[in-house]
């Protein structure tokens, strides 16, 4: 019982602060799945890696998109795949995935959940990231040139999304690194950034479940599904309040132009604004803290119910491929 009780407090001191449950450590190359690559780079702060996939589907004679997927708080890349299906998404439609580790706080021991939990600093102060001031900002670009280094990307055709934490790392990245990026696409995630002014017009598609109590659509404490009560970390803004300021930002603001909601999903457009950009907004209704469709990994008793009404990783995907750079 008292090993229960153990476990039972560590998950949730973790997921008061808004992140989910990865079990096991960073894994090693024989652990990859086929044609998928982990590489190591030297960055200003260190060593940095991320997971690279490259599907057989690519043309070589042309330059090919690219996604960046950011996994969870204490997550790592192969968990972040595995979850999203998004490798499976690149076999079908010819694009490269990426999925960069975010650091931990004992760089010199493998990743682990409750040991050693990797983390972005996604400009909420919350971490050891943000303590430690990593510049995953620098590290990201960086990682672009050095895909570019090897493999023909197109330049107008690079996007972003992330879960949670990485949610909130790619709301960073679209504000501080616009001119690398086409469209981003956060996942119950928070924008900690009071100012948006992005210099290049980054077009916008954000998805939470309407039943996601650790990210509340209306904003406040995290809280666990089972309890219902604030359980402490820090207040989150409610969402249509920093919808409305890429809105803002991006010149779309009172710019409505589709709010429907078909079998319990609801999509909400704006735009188009400022180099024809555009913010998608959908909510899933009765879904938890879970990446919309993909594979559950957490007890739906602890982040709230998980359903297949929205597949993520499509509708992301049919986002992206729509946006071009002017």
């Amino acid at each position: 019982m008292k090993s229960r009780v153990t476990l039972l407090t560590a998950v949730v001191a973790v997921l008061v602060l808004g992140v989910r449950w990865q079990r096991g450590t960073v894994a090693g190359a024989d652990q990859l799945p086929p044609l998928h690559s982990r590489v190591e780079m030297w960055t200003g702060q260190g060593l940095r890696e991320y997971v690279i996939h490259i599907p057989s589907s690519c043309d070589r004679s042309r330059p090919a998109a690219v996604v960046l997927m950011l996994h969870g708080f204490g997550g790592t890349a192969l968990n972040a795949a595995k979850e999203t299906g998004w490798s499976e998404k690149a076999d079908r439609e010819g694009f490269i995935i990426v999925y960069p580790e975010a650091t931990r706080p004992d760089r010199l021991r493998p990743a682990d959940f409750r040991r050693n939990p990797q983390a972005w600093n996604d400009g909420s102060g919350r971490f050891h990231a943000a303590s430690e001031k990593v510049d995953d900002v620098a590290f990201i670009g960086a990682m672009i040139d050095k895909i570019g280094e090897s493999c023909r990307i197109d330049a107008s055709r690079i996007f972003v999304t992330g879960f949670s934490n990485g949610a909130s790392m790619t709301f960073r990245l679209g504000a501080e690194l616009s001119p690398r990026f086409t469209a981003i696409a956060p996942v119950s995630g928070t924008c900690w950034l009071e100012r948006v002014e992005p210099p290049n017009a980054v077009s916008l598609c954000y998805i939470t479940g309407a039943a996601d109590s650790l990210n509340p659509l209306e904003g406040g404490g995290p809280k666990l599904a089972f309890g219902g009560k604030e359980q402490g970390g820090a207040a989150k803004p409610p969402v249509q309040q920093f919808v409305d300021l890429w809105c803002g930002a991006l010149g779309c603001a009172g710019a409505l132009m589709l709010d429907e909601t078909v079998d319990g999903v609801r999509r909400r457009k704006y735009g188009p604004g400022r180099q024809q950009a555009e913010v998608m907004f959908v909510t899933v209704e009765g879904l938890g803290h879970h990446w919309p469709g993909g594979e559950r990994q957490v007890a739906e008793f602890l982040v709230g119910r998980h359903n297949q009404k929205l597949k993520a990783t499509d509708e992301i995907w049919n986002f992206f491929r729509a946006q071009r750079k002017p």
